[in-house]
C-alpha cells in the first residue's frame, strides 16, 4: 500500500486569517517502508510571515522571495500525492491549510478522512503522555538531533519513523530491505499475497526467550495425561 508522510510550514496558525504555505515536505512509504521518493518545495506566500512563525521555521520572507507561488506547484504536489493516504502529525492543521490554497485556485479540496493522523495515534497508545513530534522521539529512541528548527522535509522523515513504531515498529526477524531474499507467493501455504516484506535469513538466529523450559514440557505432559478422551485424539 503506497501512502504519502507530509508536512508543511506556513506564515501563521490559522488560513482563515490568510495565512499561506511556504513549505512542503512529503517523502513516499510503500508497505510502511519508505522508497527514498520525495517531494520537497518553497512557497512565496506572498504575504508577510508571523514573527512567532519565523521562530519555529527559520524561514523568512527575504528568502522565499524568489521561490514560486502555490499556483505554481499545484499540479506537481497534486501528482506527486496522487490518492494516497497523507500521513500528518496534527492533520487538521496540514490538511487545513492545503485545502484553503486549493480553494483559493478554485481545485477541489482533499477530504479530511485520507489523512491519517499520527497526533490521534499516539494519544491513543500513550494516553496523558506528551504526543509532540519531539517527545515521540524521544520515546522510541529516534535520532532528532538535527532538528533544531522545524523544517517540512526533515519533520517528514522522522515523522516516518514515528509511524512505524506506532503501528508496531519493525519486526525482528523481518526485513524490509529489497536485496533480501523474499518469499515467493506461489509457495506460501496461506495463499497470501506478498506484501513486501522478507524473512531475514538469520531469522533462526535469534533467541526465542518465550519457549517452554524442560520443566514446563513435563508439567504439561503430566496435564495432558489427566485428560479423559481428549478431542486431539479422536
Amino acid at each position: 500500500m503506497r501512502e504519502i508522510v507530509l508536512d508543511t510550514e506556513t506564515t501563521g496558525i490559522d488560513p482563515r486569517d490568510g495565512h499561506r504555505i511556504i513549505e512542503i515536505g512529503a517523502l513516499e512509504m510503500v508497505n510502511q517502508s519508505p522508497t527514498g521518493a520525495q517531494y520537497h518545495v518553497y512557497i512565496n506566500p506572498e504575504r508577510e510571515i508571523d514573527a512567532g512563525a519565523v521562530a519555529i521555521h527559520g524561514l523568512t520572507g527575504e528568502f522565499l522571495a524568489d521561490k514560486p507561488i502555490f499556483s505554481a506547484i499545484a499540479d506537481e504536489f497534486l501528482d506527486f500525492i496522487g490518492d494516497a493516504p497523507l500521513v500528518i502529525h496534527n492533520a487538521p492543521f496540514d490538511m487545513g491549510f492545503i485545502n484553503a490554497e486549493l480553494a483559493l485556485l478554485g481545485r477541489e479540496t482533499l477530504p479530511s478522512d485520507r489523512a491519517v493522523d499520527t497526533l490521534i495515534m499516539a494519544r491513543r497508545k500513550f494516553p496523558g503522555a506528551q504526543a509532540n513530534l519531539n517527545a515521540l522521539c524521544r520515546r522510541f529512541e529516534i535520532d532528532n538531533s538535527h532538528r533544531d528548527l522545524h523544517g517540512a522535509l526533515v519533520d517528514a522523515d522522522l515523522l516516518a519513523s514515528v509511524y512505524i513504531e506506532l503501528l508496531g515498529g519493525r519486526q525482528p526477524n523481518l526485513s524490509l530491505e529489497p536485496d533480501i531474499q523474499k518469499i515467493d507467493a506461489s509457495t506460501r501455504q496461506d495463499g497470501a499475497s506478498d506484501t513486501g516484506f522478507a524473512l531475514r535469513a538469520d531469522a533462526s538466529k535469534f533467541a526465542r526467550p518465550h519457549a517452554a523450559s524442560e520443566d514446563e514440557l513435563k508439567s504439561h505432559a503430566k496435564l495432558m495425561d489427566r485428560i479423559e478422551n481428549p478431542i486431539w485424539l479422536r
